[in-house]
C-alpha cells in the first residue's frame, strides 16, 4: 500500500512538471517582448546592420565601446603589408629610375657654357618659403616613414627602448612641422597661381620633352609645363595631407574608428606619392640640370641657362631692363 502512494505521488508530480513546461513554453512564444540581452548575442546580424559590434561602458570616451569591427583586419593587412611594398616601390623605384637616366642621358649641360651675366629669378621671400617647406618635408618625410618601415628597419638595429624614444620623438616632430609646411605652401600658392596657370607653351614643352629627352629646349615662361604640374600636384597633394592628417591629428574628433582607418590609409598613399615625385624635383634641381641650383640658392640664374631653359621668360626680363649683374 506504502509502495503503491510512493508510486503514485512520483506519477502526479511528473505530470505536473511536464505540464507546468507546456505552460510556460506557451507564454513565452505568446509574448510580444524582445529581449536586447538575447538578441545581442546575434553577431552575424549584428554585423550586418552596424558593421560592428558595441558594447556598453561608463567612460566618455565611447570609441572604446567597440569590441568588434571586420574592417580593422582589412585597415591591419593594408598599414602592415600593403603601404610596405606600395612605398618601397614607389619610392626606390623612383630612384632607380633616376639614377639610370643619370648615367645613361647626364645632367642637361648650359649650351655655350656659363656668360658671366646673372639675371634675378627668385627674390628673397620666394626662397625663404621654398627652404622652409623643403626643411619641414624632410622632417615630415623621415618621421612618416618611421611609422611604416620603422618597426621593421629600425628597431633590430637600435632595439626597444631607443626606438620607443625616437617614435615619440618624431610623432611631436610630424606634428609640429605640419604647421610651416602647410603654411608655406598655402604662401607660395598666393605668390605664383598666377604664373603656373597652364597655357599652350606647355602643351609643346611636354611635346618636345621639355629639354629632357633629345636635344631641343622648347621655350618656357618663367614656371615650365613640368613645373607648373609640380606646382599644382604639391597644393592639391597638401590639401589631401591636411585634410586627413587633421582627422589622425584629433583623433575621433569628427569620425569613427571605420573613418580613422580610412584617414590614415589616404595619407600615406598620398604622402608616398608625394615623396616619390619631390624626389624627382629634387634630382632635377641638384643633379640633373647644370646651374638649375642657383635659382634656390642665391636667387640669380645665368643668363645662358635662362634662355636655355625660360626663353620667353628671359625675353621679357631683358625687355624690361631687368640688371643682369656679374657674379661676385
Amino acid at each position: 500500500m506504502i509502495f503503491s502512494l510512493a508510486r503514485a505521488r512520483l506519477i502526479f508530480s511528473v505530470f505536473a512538471l511536464v505540464v507546468f513546461s507546456a505552460v510556460a513554453s506557451a507564454a513565452a512564444q505568446t509574448t510580444n517582448a524582445v529581449d536586447p540581452n538575447a538578441q545581442a548575442v546575434k553577431e552575424r546580424d549584428l554585423l550586418q546592420q552596424h558593421y560592428l559590434i558595441r558594447g556598453l561602458g561608463t567612460i566618455p570616451d565611447t570609441s572604446s565601446y567597440v569590441i568588434e569591427q571586420p574592417f580593422g583586419r582589412l585597415w591591419r593587412v593594408v598599414h602592415e603589408v600593403w603601404l610596405h611594398w606600395i612605398g618601397g616601390i614607389v619610392i626606390f623605384g623612383v630612384i632607380a629610375l633616376l639614377l639610370a637616366f643619370y648615367f645613361i642621358r647626364g645632367p642637361l649641360r648650359i649650351e655655350g657654357g656659363r656668360s658671366g651675366k646673372m639675371i634675378p629669378r627668385f627674390n628673397g621671400l620666394e626662397r625663404a618659403l621654398h627652404w622652409i617647406i623643403a626643411v619641414s618635408f624632410a622632417i615630415l618625410t623621415l618621421t612618416g616613414l618611421n611609422i611604416t618601415f620603422g618597426r621593421e628597419l629600425l628597431l633590430p638595429l637600435i632595439g626597444p627602448e631607443a626606438f620607443s624614444r625616437w617614435s615619440i620623438m618624431a610623432k611631436y616632430a610630424h606634428d609640429y612641422s605640419s604647421v610651416p609646411f602647410v603654411l608655406g605652401i598655402v604662401s607660395l600658392l598666393i605668390l605664383w597661381a598666377k604664373e603656373n596657370l597652364p597655357t599652350g607653351v606647355d602643351i609643346r614643352w611636354f611635346k618636345e620633352g621639355g629639354g629632357m629627352v633629345g636635344n631641343r629646349h622648347p621655350p618656357a615662361w618663367k614656371f615650365n609645363g613640368g613645373q607648373k604640374v609640380l606646382f599644382w600636384v604639391s597644393v592639391l597633394g597638401t590639401i589631401g595631407l591636411a585634410a586627413s592628417g587633421l582627422f589622425l591629428l584629433f583623433p575621433f574628433y569628427w569620425t569613427n574608428i571605420m573613418g580613422m582607418q580610412i584617414a590614415q590609409v589616404v595619407h600615406s598613399l598620398i604622402a608616398i606619392a608625394f615623396v616619390g615625385t619631390i624626389i624627382a624635383h629634387i634630382y632635377i634641381g641638384a643633379l640633373g640640370m647644370e646651374g638649375g641650383w642657383d635659382a634656390m640658392a642665391s636667387g640669380d640664374v645665368d643668363l645662358n641657362w635662362a634662355k636655355q631653359h625660360h626663353s620667353l621668360w628671359a625675353e621679357e626680363e631683358l625687355k624690361r631692363g631687368s640688371d643682369a649683374v656679374s657674379p661676385p
